[in-house]
């Protein structure tokens, strides 16, 4: 099985860093294999220029990291992205990925039907979302309209064609302990990523 984490933070000792770490001390614990896309390290661009956003219903792009992205996509069976929640949703860095990244076109990542969006990531079988979050996962939920699996997961990645989505936050970060902050580690360097 192929995984593919993308890791979407720009600080190197976040919180968010701290899971990424977890995670991959998961992988190399029960020997899967995974490929990180850093897109903050890779200075990924996640804003279309008019040249890039005219190829788009070609299903085509004019820059190499877009090509790299989409084929590890098209290559994974399972898909982590780790990010932090922060206002409300996604980092613009991630929802730039999925608007670049994601291209138009049979073979591609979806294809427009008279029916609506049909996904052609179809190969990606098990799909996690974990971030973290200065409100308690209680609050984003009820109290917040619970955007992140709404949204994102059960619309966006939907869409996309991924199955059996996973959502998983980290909530109340600000306030939290280090003995919580460190049982949240522990937890994921020991999840079955399936």
């Amino acid at each position: 099985m192929n995984n593919l984490i993308v890791y979407v933070h720009p600080y190197n000792k976040s919180y968010n860093h701290a899971i990424l770490n977890a995670v991959q001390a998961n992988m190399k614990k029960n020997r899967k294999k995974f490929k990180i896309l850093d897109l903050y390290k890779d200075n990924f661009n996640p804003a279309y220029d008019a040249r890039e956003l005219g190829l788009y219903s070609k299903g085509k792009t004019c820059r190499p990291q877009v090509e790299f992205y989409l084929k590890e996509l098209k290559n994974a069976d399972t898909l982590i992205i780790i990010c932090p929640f922060w206002w409300n949703g996604v980092p613009g860095m991630l929802k730039g990925f999925i608007d670049v990244v994601m291209k138009e076109g049979k073979g591609l990542t979806h294809e427009n039907t008279m029916m609506g969006v049909k996904g052609e990531l179809v190969n990606i079988k098990h799909t996690y979302v974990l971030t973290t979050s200065a409100a308690p996962t209680f609050y984003l939920k009820l109290f917040l309209g619970n955007g992140i699996k709404r949204i994102f997961l059960n619309k966006t990645l939907k869409q996309l064609g991924m199955k059996k989505r996973k959502w998983i936050n980290f909530g109340g970060i600000t306030r939290s302990t280090k003995s919580k902050r460190n049982r949240f580690l522990s937890y994921i360097k020991e999840y079955k990523f399936r």
